[in-house]
């Protein structure tokens, strides 16, 4: 049974409302999060606290506390900010098959970029990107670049601009500059869902069996998280690309992409930098 075009407008246009609201929810976590983390004064009086503060909000005046990974009794009510990650990934994923996949033909190939690709090449291209895509991040996340900045943030970046300019020899210009929006932003699905989460619970299910927790866990949480907010900006100007068409028609939009993450991402470094030092 086939949905009527009116309503599979509706349903397009509230999954892009959806979208967009749990990504607002989730951008804005990590923002806060990561702002406090560096604003927050180290504790050097407690074992069991790291950092503490004090939050002030319409009027009212929050005690914050950060524990060197989980208190000693975890209360039942623990909040785990997951859901905005889960449900701008579902919402993102159903308006990527909905609008894309589905006119695959129209939206997805130009015959005049690659007459070879199909349909159905170009939806399975789109999510082999996506998969090896974070198949690679992954694993240099887990090798020794890890413990160099400078040249872990280079090879990603040869890496990503490597991948834009093959997706640009596949799709249309249009569909070739959203992909990476795409890919970014299923890589920092996968990192709350295969890493930040995961860890989480490890470290919680330790505290409640009374066990040693593993301290590589909290650091390599925090440090996709970081991740994360590195790449938010970019992500963000991706995906309200469409109102900028001038960039991606420009036959070096791959080359604009690079350079803006560049920018985009100096520039989130640059305020979680400051805010350590404040």
């Amino acid at each position: 049974m086939e949905l009527s075009p009116y309503i599979l407008k509706w349903l397009t246009t509230l999954l892009q409302w959806s979208h967009v609201f749990f990504a607002i929810t989730w951008v804005g976590n990590s923002y806060l999060f990561n702002y406090l983390d560096n604003k927050l004064q180290k504790n050097s009086k407690s074992e069991e606290v790291d950092a503490d503060g004090i939050l002030q909000h319409s009027g009212y005046y929050y005690k914050l506390t950060r524990f060197h990974g989980a208190p000693k009794e975890v209360p039942k009510n623990l909040i785990i900010f997951k859901w905005q990650s889960y449900l701008t990934f579902i919402t993102g994923i159903l308006l990527l098959i909905i609008i894309y996949y589905a006119n695959s033909k129209i939206l997805m190939i130009d015959k005049r970029v690659n007459e070879n690709i199909t349909p159905l090449i170009g939806i399975a291209i789109s999510i082999f990107s996506i998969i090896i895509s974070w198949i690679i991040y992954d694993l240099i996340c887990k090798s020794k670049l890890i413990n160099y900045k400078i040249i872990f943030s280079v090879v990603l970046l040869v890496i990503g601009a490597v991948i834009s300019f093959s997706l640009t020899k596949i799709y249309g210009p249009r569909f070739a500059f959203l992909s990476v929006g795409i890919i970014l932003g299923c890589i920092m699905f996968f990192n709350v869902f295969y890493v930040i989460i995961p860890n989480g619970k490890n470290i919680t299910a330790s505290a409640l069996n009374k066990t040693k927790f593993d301290l590589n866990l909290s650091i390599q949480a925090k440090t996709r998280s970081v991740h994360n907010n590195i790449i938010t900006l970019l992500v963000l100007f991706v995906m309200l690309s469409g109102h900028a068409s001038f960039v991606w028609m420009s036959k070096y939009n791959w080359l604009i992409l690079s350079l803006l993450a560049i920018i985009f991402g100096l520039i989130r470094y640059y305020f979680n930098l400051r805010a350590k030092k404040n």
